[in-house]
């Protein structure tokens, strides 16, 4: 079944300067896709996210959500409709977790607001999902990277928005940390959230993913069904790093060949 187009890229082209960095982009997200951005660093992922978002005003064409131009609606709408994790995030200031969070219920208040007992309970139960209760005291400065990424990701959930746009969501978690967002993003998924994230990890289109972008010198180089595209010869052209795609027990696995895999039953 086709989904509805929920998100347009429409012929966007950016560049700082002189640089060009992204360069006639067309793509469409259906609503309850999970889309991941892959390419090397440099190529335009992070740019194009701030884009979509509106961070950023392209140099030519336009973004659409749910049809209308993201240019015509105001900041607040736009942050109840979709909620952005950025890669690093850094605060001066001592707050605590669960206000850190509680900052994502903003867009829903007016001036000279107070947090309302809806609010506070809503982000608890971002805390809780994320499996970070026990954090929620503890001031922010003092949280290694990984714990300050699900705090930001939690924050995201108290938003209330349906579309979350991660850039790197899985950046300083350690392992278990990592599946337990992924496994987060499948089940958020299956409620009818939308997810575009980029990562630098091919597994985790494979994982997760119902459909993999590939953006390679500011342009999409290859957009489709992960199973599809996310094979040896497209990661090669991407990284100039020669892997294996391999199915084992009816999974897809990336890993380096002979190294990793060389002893491995398939």
């Amino acid at each position: 079944m086709e989904l509805k187009s929920h998100i347009v890229v429409k012929n966007v082209s950016f560049g700082y300067t002189k640089k060009a960095v992204l360069k006639d982009v067309t793509l469409h997200i259906g609503a309850g896709e999970i889309v991941t951005l892959l390419g090397p660093n440099g190529c335009g992922k992070s740019t194009l996210i701030k884009i979509v978002i509106g961070l950023l005003r392209p140099t030519q064409g336009k973004i659409f959500l749910n049809g209308a131009d993201i240019a015509d609606l105001s900041s607040k709408f736009m942050a109840r409709e979709i909620a952005y994790v950025p890669q690093i995030h850094r605060s001066s200031f001592p707050y605590s977790v669960v206000d850190i969070v509680l900052m994502g219920r903003i867009p829903h208040k007016m001036f000279f607001y107070r947090y309302s007992d809806e609010d506070i309970t809503i982000a608890h139960n971002a805390l809780e999902r994320l499996s970070i209760s026990h954090l929620s005291e503890r001031p922010y400065t003092e949280l290694s990277g990984g714990e300050r990424q699900l705090t930001i990701i939690a924050r995201a959930l108290a938003q209330g928005a349906r579309t979350l746009i991660m850039d790197e969501p899985a950046s300083g978690l350690d392992y278990g940390n990592q599946l337990r967002l992924l496994e987060e993003i499948i089940n958020l998924s299956r409620e009818g959230y939308t997810f575009i994230k980029s990562t630098h990890s091919p597994e985790h289109a494979l994982w997760v993913a119902d459909r993999a972008i590939m953006i390679k010198n500011g342009a999409i180089f290859a957009d489709g069904r992960c199973d599809d595209i996310v094979n040896s010869e497209n990661l090669f052209h991407l990284y100039n790093a020669k892997v294996d795609v391999m199915r084992v027990n009816g999974s897809l696995w990336v890993c380096a060949p002979q190294a990793i895999c060389g002893g491995m039953e398939v």
